[in-house]
Order: structure tokens, then sequence, then C-alpha cells
């Protein structure tokens, strides 16, 4: 069964008011970030291309990949199964990148299907892939699909701003995050863009980008 999906401002501003009445200190970080950006992506296949190249290289970097790879017809599944490796290799991407890009056009992932899948059954499908961890499965989730009550608790960036606004005495690791995140569903997805925001506005006030 698929639960509610953020399409528009207002599903996220009917979230954070849930959020915000469930627990005071989202409702202080709420007053801190102001409305949330709706960040959502279209899905399919290019969107989880571009997670596969951006994969532990710079935002500046990754852009000048996609613009390469984009240049060189190589953005769908039939374009990089057909190109030789040399022209991906020409693009930026390693070999394990190569690989990982393959995999995925080999895959026949029916991502129309995907969409009406059970957000467990999304992560499934996308971590089965080689080059795909749950952490870009549940991103995939939330801003391609829009699903509203999936969560990523390996994000750094969400255990910070969690230990910062509940003012924990750690960063809290993935599983206890999990844990902690499960007293905010169904809005999830609208509680991690309440803490990237609210990381965002702490990290600036302490003078550190």
């Amino acid at each position: 069964m698929v639960g509610r999906i953020i399409k528009t401002q207002a599903c996220l501003a009917e979230g954070a008011a849930w959020l915000a009445r469930a627990e005071p200190r989202f409702a202080a970080a709420l007053a801190a970030t102001g409305p949330l950006p709706l960040r959502r992506r279209e899905d399919g296949f290019a969107s989880l291309l571009g997670a596969i190249v951006s994969q532990q290289v710079s935002t500046a970097a990754a852009r000048a990949m996609w613009a390469r790879l984009e240049a060189g017809g190589l953005v769908a599944p039939g374009e990089i199964l057909a190109a030789p490796e040399e022209a991906l290799r020409a693009a930026g991407l390693s070999r394990q990148k190569v690989r990982y890009a393959r995999a995925l056009a080999a895959a026949g992932i029916d991502f129309a299907a995907l969409r009406e899948a059970p957000d467990e059954a999304v992560v499934a499908t996308l971590v089965a892939l080689p080059g795909i961890g749950r952490w870009t499965a549940e991103i995939y989730a939330m801003f391609s699909l829009g699903r509203a009550d999936v969560f990523a608790p390996a994000d750094l960036a969400l255990q910070e701003a969690a230990r910062m606004l509940f003012e924990l005495p750690d960063r809290p690791r993935e599983a206890a995050l999990r844990a902690m995140a499960a007293g905010w569903s169904p809005w999830r997805a609208v509680a991690a863009n309440l803490l990237w925001a609210y990381y965002r506005v702490a990290r600036g006030r302490e003078g550190v980008a």
C-alpha cells in the first residue's frame, strides 16, 4: 500500500504542521527555517543514473560529468549499454561507475510500477542493484517519488541536525536515528526536510558552511 505522496507545497506545510504539534522541538526548528522548499525531482532511469554519477564527488564535478554524458547522448539505458567503455570513461565515470551504470541500464526496472509500489518494495528493488545503497534508494523514494513517510537515517547531515535540535550528547548513528524517526510517522520525509533546513540554519549561525 502506498501512503501519502508529497506533490505540492501544501503537502509539505501539512506535514510540517503535524510535526510541530507532535514535537515542540520541530515547532522551534520550523520557526527558525520558515516554510520548507518542495524538493521534488523527476523519477526514472536518469534520476538514478544521476545518483550514481554523484557518488563520492563534489557537486561541481557531478554536474560536469552529467553535462558530458548529456552532450554525448549517454543518459538513457540503450545509450549506456551501446556505448564503449572509453566513451563513458571520457565523460568522467570511473570503471566502477561504468559497471554500476551498465547494471542499472540492463536491469529493466519498471519505473512506472515503482510509483505504485510500497515504500519497502521500492527500496528493496533499488538496493538489489550494484552501486545503489539504501541511502540512495531512500533519497529516490523521497524526492523522485514523493513518499511522505520515508526517511534516510544514514545521512550525516540528518544525524548532525538531530543531535543539535534534540541536544543529544553525540550524533545518533543510523539505527538509533531510524528508531527515533519512528515517532515522526506518517511524515518522516517532511521531518527529514525540516532537519536538513535546520542543519543549514544552525551551521550558518555557527559560522560553518
